[in-house]
C-alpha cells in the first residue's frame, strides 16, 4: 500500500531526519524512492512523475505547480488553498512574516541567496530556535555526508532538501532487494 502523499505526514513519521530528493526526470523519482527518500521535490513539469513514485511532490519551481501535493512559497505570498504550504525562509524578518502572514505548518530553511562570507550551515541552523514548536524545519542546504545530515537532525531539522545522486549514502540504510 503506498504511503500518504502529505508531505507533513512523510516528513513526521519514522525515526531520523527525512531526505526529499530534487529530481529531474521520472528516473531520478525511481532513484530517490529506492534509496529511501521520503519526498520529492521538482522545478519544473515531469510527465510520468505520477507514475513513476508514491512519494509526495514539492513543487519548488515557478509558476503553477504541476501535480504537486506541496508548494513552496515566499513569505509575502499567498498560500495556495488545495497544497500543503512550504513557506521559503532566508532570515529572521522573513521568518517572523511568515509567522504573522502564514502561520505556516511546514518552513524551508534556506541557505539560498546568503551573504557569501556567512556558513550556509550556520545560516539554517541560526532560524531553527525561532520557529515554533510542533512546526517542521526543512533546511536546504548543502549536505556531503551521513554525519552534516545527522547534524542536522541532532539540532532539531525535521527534512534535508539535498539533490538527486548518492541518496542511500545520505539515508543512511541500504534498500532491500525485492
Amino acid at each position: 500500500m503506498p504511503g500518504s502523499r502529505r508531505l507533513s505526514q512523510r516528513i513526521s513519521e519514522g525515526d531520523g531526519i527525512a531526505i526529499i530528493v530534487c529530481v529531474s526526470d521520472v528516473d531520478g523519482a525511481r532513484d530517490a524512492e529506492q534509496q529511501g527518500a521520503k519526498a520529492i521535490a521538482v522545478y519544473d513539469a515531469i510527465d510520468g512523475i505520477r507514475d513513476a513514485t508514491t512519494l509526495p511532490l514539492l513543487w519548488i519551481g515557478a509558476g503553477t505547480p504541476n501535480e504537486a501535493d506541496a508548494v513552496r512559497i515566499r513569505p509575502e505570498e499567498d498560500t495556495v488553498d488545495h497544497l500543503e504550504n512550504v513557506v521559503d525562509v532566508r532570515d529572521d524578518e522573513e521568518l517572523e512574516l511568515a509567522l504573522e502572514r502564514l502561520d505556516p505548518e511546514i518552513f524551508l530553511l534556506s541557505s539560498r541567496e546568503i551573504d557569501e562570507d556567512v556558513d550556509p550551515l550556520d545560516a539554517v541552523l541560526e532560524l531553527l530556535p525561532d520557529v515554533p514548536a510542533g512546526k517542521l524545519a526543512i533546511a536546504q542546504v548543502n549536505v556531503g555526508n551521513r554525519d552534516e545530515v545527522l547534524a542536522l537532525e541532532r539540532a532539531g531539522i525535521d527534512a534535508v532538501l539535498v539533490p538527486a545522486g548518492h541518496v542511500g549514502d545520505l539515508v543512511g540504510n541500504q534498500p532491500f532487494d525485492v
